[in-house]
């Protein structure tokens, strides 16, 4: 039997999202190329098979697809997989399905956090498991080309960048040293020109690269914030009904019951302080 877990979306591991999605990748030597991928449900499928050998029909997965039905029929495997190994994690279907990031995104924390806590450390080969069929998202006919696109896109931006480096030392070598001292200045303005201009095509490609990541990174703490944001939301609304559920048996039956409650949710650790509100500006002052 499985060794259930419980937890929310915020982990002690703190993996960022490409984190998450290479642990997935080089488990199961599969090919996603972000997180709203996985929902296909595939993934799920063959990391049951990893930890509990038998439990998934891997035969009836549909480990390539981009069709929402077969992302459904996988889902309902790994459900009865689920079922089977008495793992009590309800998998919301309906959410992951639509390939949006938070949910998927969220159900991939959970199973990284139920999965450390049940792989013994046995070896296997994802691969032959599912007897060589390719792994991600798109048609299994289009396989091959679907998995080398993003490879070639990588490969021009990291080649393109060093040619520009060797164009700007023969156009430095072009004047003559000797020349320039005889007196000539003006003819010795033209190249620095040319290669200043090589320099600054060189720096604005580095920039762009730079603001890139740095984007990148922006959107991943953004991500996480949202989802934070989300929870602490979600959570705030149960312990408000909570709260108006106490009041209410406090207005009708007190019982010392729902004193105890009121005063956990009211309690505060030492030293906490509320924020401070802000306060408008004066509108008056110009």
């Amino acid at each position: 039997m499985a060794v259930n877990v419980y937890s929310t979306n915020v982990t002690t591991e703190n993996l960022s999202r490409h984190d998450m999605l290479s642990w997935v990748n080089d488990c199961l030597n599969a090919h996603f190329t972000k997180i709203e991928e996985l929902c296909t449900g595939a993934a799920y499928c063959q990391y049951m098979d990893m930890l509990f050998p038998g439990s998934v029909p891997m035969k009836r997965v549909k480990f390539r697809t981009n069709l929402e039905h077969e992302y459904i029929q996988n889902f309902k495997i790994l459900q009865a997989s689920f079922k089977k190994m008495s793992v009590d994690k309800i998998i919301p279907i309906d959410k992951l399905v639509k390939g949006r990031f938070q949910d998927n995104f969220e159900f991939l924390q959970w199973f990284k956090k139920f999965f450390d806590a049940n792989y013994d450390g046995k070896d296997y080969n994802a691969l032959v498991a599912r007897e060589n069929n390719p792994m991600g998202m798109g048609s299994a006919a289009s396989s091959k080309s679907a998995l080398a696109g993003p490879t070639r896109r990588v490969i021009p931006a990291a080649t393109s960048t060093p040619r520009v480096v060797p164009a700007a030392k023969p156009i430095a070598k072009a004047p003559t040293r000797p020349a320039a001292t005889t007196g000539l200045r003006a003819s010795n303005s033209t190249p620095p020109k040319k290669q200043d201009s090589i320099g600054n095509h060189h720096n604005a490609t580095v920039t762009n690269q730079q603001m890139e990541e740095l984007t990148n990174q922006v959107m991943d703490m953004r991500m996480n914030l949202e989802g934070l944001e989300k929870e602490r939301d979600f959570y705030f609304a149960k312990l408000r009904d909570i709260e108006i559920l106490c009041q209410d048996a406090d207005d009708t039956e007190p019982q010392p019951i729902v004193q105890k409650i009121l005063d956990i949710l009211y309690a505060t650790e030492d030293g906490f302080a509320p924020p401070d509100e802000l306060t408008p500006p004066d509108q008056e002052e110009y």
